[in-house]
């Protein structure tokens, strides 16, 4: 697909009802927001990422997507981080009535999503749709993801923080796309992954690949994937981790961490919140509301008054503990995605791939 075709896909989503959501330069940094014209996407720019660190520069090059990721993935579009879940409010008659604040909003058409992104999705996706351990689908979340449209770009230009190669997550989108791009100086190879991206595809009337740009495409994420230099001990680790609860590298680490909750509001998997009420002061009505928590803060343990977690130690513990081990009793599979995000934006630059090999005694 010729680099001028990417408007007309944009068009064509537009069209068929969405809101296209596309990577744009702000704020020094590339995130999503709302996507009228090829030309805002993010062209030449690359981002440079080490512990502590994130930046965006301006190289040249003609590509839109030759960048690692920014501090959002898909979480935010599809697990708010504040909606309105229900309203009460008091009748005439002295009853409560109560009703649902379902999402109202134009279905979203995201491009530039990476794979590690879409595997982060489909752990979301099992978390609040499949019904897991007995529990009710979201239907805040399934509303939103039942109408998403994704457009994947494989990633070829990975960060030094990134290491999803070792997670076995990307660098190349593997499945839940309705679109994926392999982005090269000249244009895009297309790949379709759903019946509604081939009704659209269909009437752009796009050239076939050759064999030597399929070749191509696929040897530049493979190339990609050994240029990661960061990679995590084994991708079970939880036996390893729950023997080494007493481990002093917790404390350690700990006298780093400032327990923001930094690392747990990019990650792509994160999902703990908290549900407060708002009331009126004349008492007529109330929201019911939920927020974005961590297992970082204060509040997060507490049960009847007592701190399950009083200190850094033990929610940092619980943190990696749980994204890396217990994760595989509840979803078969860790948490981390491998995409680098806590490390980049840790204000202390704590790596997490290095505190796993510390305390499971391995080398990554």
């Amino acid at each position: 697909m010729p680099r001028a075709r990417l408007q007309a896909l944009i068009d064509a989503l537009n069209d068929a009802g969405f809101r296209c959501v596309g990577p744009k330069a702000r704020d020094a940094a590339i995130v999503y927001e709302t996507l009228h014209d090829a030309d805002e996407l993010p062209a030449g720019m690359q981002d440079r990422q080490e512990p502590g660190r994130y930046r965006i520069e301006q190289t040249g090059t003609p590509r839109m997507f030759a960048w690692a990721n920014g501090p959002q993935a898909l979480k935010p579009l599809l697990f708010t981080p504040r909606e309105v879940l229900w309203h009460a409010r008091r009748t005439v008659e002295g009853s409560v009535a109560f009703e649902a604040e379902l999402p109202r909003e134009k279905p979203l058409a995201v491009f530039g999503v990476r794979a590690c992104d879409l595997a982060a999705l489909a752990i979301h996706d099992q978390h609040f749709m499949q019904q897991a351990h007995g529990a009710c689908v979201d239907p805040y979340y399934a509303k939103r993801r039942e109408e998403m449209f994704l457009v994947a770009v494989n990633c070829t230009h990975p960060a030094s923080t990134c290491f999803c190669a070792s997670t076995g997550d990307g660098p190349r989108a593997q499945h839940a796309f309705d679109i994926a791009l392999d982005e090269r100086d000249d244009g895009f190879l297309v790949e379709c992954g759903s019946e509604r991206a081939r009704a659209i595809l269909d009437k752009m009337a796009l050239a076939p690949a050759t064999h030597e740009q399929i070749d191509d495409a696929m040897r530049a994420t493979a190339q990609a994937a050994q240029r990661m230099t960061r990679s995590l001990p084994g991708r079970n680790l939880r036996d390893l981790l729950f023997a080494r609860l007493d481990h002093p590298r917790w404390e350690e680490v700990a006298d780093r961490c400032l327990s923001c909750g930094n690392c747990t509001s990019v990650c792509p998997t994160c999902f703990c919140h908290s549900e407060n009420d708002l009331q009126q002061l004349d008492g007529s009505q109330s929201e019911h509301v939920r927020e974005w928590d961590s297992c970082f803060t204060r509040g997060h343990s507490q049960i009847h008054g007592l701190l399950v977690r009083p200190d850094t130690p033990t929610r940092y513990r619980q943190w990696m503990t749980h994204k890396l081990g217990s994760w595989h009793d509840q979803f078969g599979r860790s948490g981390c995605v491998g995409c680098g995000r806590c490390i980049a934006w840790c204000p202390v630059g704590i790596d997490i791939t290095e505190e796993a090999a510390a305390i499971c005694g391995r080398q990554p």
